[in-house]
């Protein structure tokens, strides 16, 4: 007997891989689970966009995916998932990827306290965590830089029912800024950090649409080298608007900005 679907040799060709037409193709709806075959993540779908999908697995970690054909396993089949015709169904989700909460009034702030280094790091943690930051009464503060750190964690009296979060620039091996933490030892004080140079460092590059951000040679002040690189102009604060205005939500962020951000909230939080 002869097959349709295989012709006079069976063995011909890749055998082993559904044809294109026998992938189906599955409409990306919120809470689907599916799994990326490449890394083994698994998770359910909490968002879908012209840039790809975003699964969550029961950890709560999320990931983005391109729309890729034959990319994802149901069941372990394999399909082609599409963006749905409407937007998916399901709870809605604010900046962060958590579970907005509607009609809830921001609590009355927490003694406990989230610490950024500047401005431009406090305006980011505002625009993609705000809500949850509302929602569990939380304040962010921004710092003139960390050289007095040990000093300002002193004056903030941390405590067990007054515990305090620092978002540090640049937390690397050898770093000024890993040495001044290192000053810190208080149970009530978690200090941690991304190994960026600068918060704006923290935005993907494809966010703001350079294909990556410019290295900066030693004893140039790394924003006005970025500047200069990127034929910006000098001003940067109509830079710092720029890049802001490109982030939508958390997918347009670095994965090591937004385990540390995650990691203080959850510090600052606990009961």
């Amino acid at each position: 007997m002869q097959s349709k679907d295989y012709g006079d040799d069976v063995l011909a060709g890749d055998w082993r891989r559904p044809r294109k037409g026998q992938i189906p193709e599955i409409p990306a709806e919120a809470d689907l689970v599916v799994e990326d075959p490449d890394s083994g993540f698994c998770g359910a779908v909490v968002a879908c966009d012209k840039f790809g999908v975003t699964l969550e697995d029961r950890f709560g970690n999320k990931r983005l995916f391109p729309l890729t054909e034959a990319r994802f396993l149901i069941d372990g089949k394999p399909v082609t998932l599409v963006r749905p015709s409407a937007a998916p169904k399901g709870p809605a989700r604010s900046a962060s990827g958590s579970i907005a909460v509607q009609g809830v009034r921001a609590k009355v702030a927490k003694e406990s306290r989230i610490y950024v280094e500047g401005l431009h790091d406090a305006e980011l943690v505002e625009k993609i965590w705000g809500h949850d930051l509302r929602v569990e009464g939380v304040v962010v503060e921004y710092l003139e830089g960390v050289d007095d750190l040990p000093a300002i964690v002193e004056e903030f009296e941390p405590g067990e029912r007054r515990r305090l979060g620092v978002l540090v620039d640049h937390l690397v091996d050898g770093s000024k800024e890993s040495r001044i933490a290192a000053q810190v030892s208080s149970p009530h004080v978690l200090i941690t950090g991304h190994p960026f140079i600068d918060i704006w460092e923290a935005v993907k590059p494809s966010a703001v649409g350079i294909a990556a951000w410019p290295r900066v040679p030693r004893g140039v002040p790394w924003k006005e080298g970025v500047l200069d690189a990127l034929g910006w102009g000098d001003n940067t604060g109509l830079a710092w608007k720029r890049i802001l205005g490109s982030v939508s939500n958390f997918t347009d962020l670095e994965p090591e900005l937004l385990g540390r951000v995650e990691e203080l909230i959850d510090f600052v939080t606990v009961p």
